[in-house]
């Protein structure tokens, strides 16, 4: 599966130490982000989704059309919508993949 183009984005929390201070509201959204990422993957977007272990960030690498719809991949996600997650996005390529 090389040569993939796709885009990529960064989750970061808005707060110091979220997921040990995870509020229940928080929680929710967070099940709506999974839950959104999950139909993504289903429906042939997502490629890759996984958070750093640590908490500091998450990564989405996932396929769009234009910058225009990835922009809005990433907007509606409900972490970032919800204002819990801050997300930085880039055109990313995939030259190599474990099969």
């Amino acid at each position: 599966m090389t040569d993939i183009s796709c885009f990529i984005y960064l989750l970061r929390p808005t707060r110091p130490n979220f997921i040990e201070g995870i509020s229940k509201e928080e929680e929710v959204i967070l099940g709506e982000h999974f839950h959104y990422l999950e139909k993504a993957l289903e429906e042939g977007t997502l490629v890759l989704a996984d958070p750093c272990l640590d908490g500091v960030f998450g990564v989405v690498i996932f396929k769009a059309a234009s910058q225009e719809e990835a922009e809005g991949f990433m907007d509606n996600d409900p972490a970032v919508k919800h204002g819990f997650m801050r997300a930085e996005g880039h055109p990313f390529h995939v030259s190599l993949m474990l099969k």
